[in-house]
C-alpha cells in the first residue's frame, strides 16, 4: 500500500507491507513552496510565511478582526439601527443585540435594522435578527430590515427570512410602511 503524506516543504511517499513484519520506506522529494498573499476571511487563523535563519519559512499564525459599528438614530417613535461591517458569529452579532436590547428598555417598539453598509452575515447574525424579532412581537413590537443587493440580501431570500422580517430596499419605504 501507497500513502502520500504531504508536509509543508517536502512531500513523503511511504511504502508500507502489510505482512508479519511491517517495514517502512520513506522517500523524501524536495518540491518548491508557494505562498500565495491572498487578503485573509474575516476572523480567519491561517499561516502566514516567514522565515527563520536558515531560509525555510515557518509557519506563523495570523488573526484579523474588523470591527463592527452600530449608529442608533431616531426618528419620531421609530429607532434605526445602522449597521456597518460584517454581521458574523462572536462579538459582532451580541453586540447588535445589546443595542437592540438597550432600544427596547427605552420603551421604543418600532425598529429598523439598516444593513446596507453590511457586507457579510453569517447564520449567527441570522439567528440574531430572528430572536429579536421574535422578541419585539412578543412585546407587541415590530422589527423591519434594510437591505439593498448584494449578499446580505442573499442570505435573508435564501433562507426565506425576507417573507417572516419585512425586507425593504431603502430607508423611506421602510419608515412609509410604520405609518
Amino acid at each position: 500500500m501507497f500513502v502520500l503524506c504531504p508536509s509543508l516543504s517536502n512531500l513523503e511517499l511511504r511504502l508500507v507491507a502489510l505482512r508479519a513484519k511491517p517495514f517502512l520506506i520513506t522517500y523524501n522529494l524536495r518540491l518548491p513552496t508557494y505562498h500565495f498573499l491572498l487578503p485573509p476571511a474575516y476572523n480567519a487563523v491561517r499561516p502566514f510565511p516567514s522565515s527563520n535563519k536558515r531560509g525555510r519559512s515557518n509557519p506563523t499564525f495570523m488573526i484579523e478582526r474588523l470591527p463592527m459599528e452600530i449608529k442608533v438614530r431616531e426618528v419620531g417613535a421609530v429607532s434605526i439601527l445602522e449597521v456597518h461591517g460584517r454581521l458574523t458569529i462572536g462579538e459582532p452579532s451580541e453586540q447588535l443585540y445589546s443595542a437592540l436590547q438597550s432600544v427596547m428598555k427605552k420603551g421604543v417598539r418600532k425598529v429598523i435594522v439598516a444593513l446596507n453598509s453590511t457586507p457579510q452575515i453569517d447564520s449567527s447574525g441570522l439567528s440574531t435578527l430572528v430572536r429579536i424579532s421574535i422578541q419585539l412581537a412578543r412585546e407587541g413590537g415590530v422589527l423591519r430590515l434594510v437591505c439593498g443587493l448584494g449578499r446580505v440580501r442573499d442570505a435573508l431570500t435564501v433562507t426565506r427570512l425576507v417573507e417572516a422580517i419585512p425586507t425593504f430596499d431603502t430607508e423611506a419605504s421602510a419608515l412609509a410602511n410604520f405609518s
